[in-house]
């Protein structure tokens, strides 16, 4: 699904009166309000549907593949989700 299917699936749910640049104004808000939850505290959890966790992975030793000189990869973050017990039923 694309951002605009998105927008147009949420615009067209539950009988919001809102208009297309409206709801994607608000979409937009939720995934700043997460961005930014996801820096502060770390997680952000969502009853129902999942869990949003920033998980650290360790600078560590790799080997480039073109030359097999060892090479250190840096440590880096990512974000993981787990699905809620709900979520994964429906799936």
């Amino acid at each position: 699904m694309t951002k605009a299917e998105f927008i147009d699936a949420v615009k067209n749910s539950r009988g919001i009166d809102l208009t297309r640049r409206e709801t994607e104004q608000v979409i937009n808000v939720v995934f700043d309000v997460l961005s930014t939850a996801l820096r502060k505290h770390k997680k952000f959890t969502f009853p129902g549907f999942g869990r949003f966790m920033v998980s650290h992975h360790k600078a560590r030793m790799g080997r480039d593949p073109r030359t097999q000189e060892p090479i250190v990869i840096k440590a880096t973050k990512s974000v993981v989700f787990k699905a809620a017990p709900r979520l994964r039923n429906i799936l």
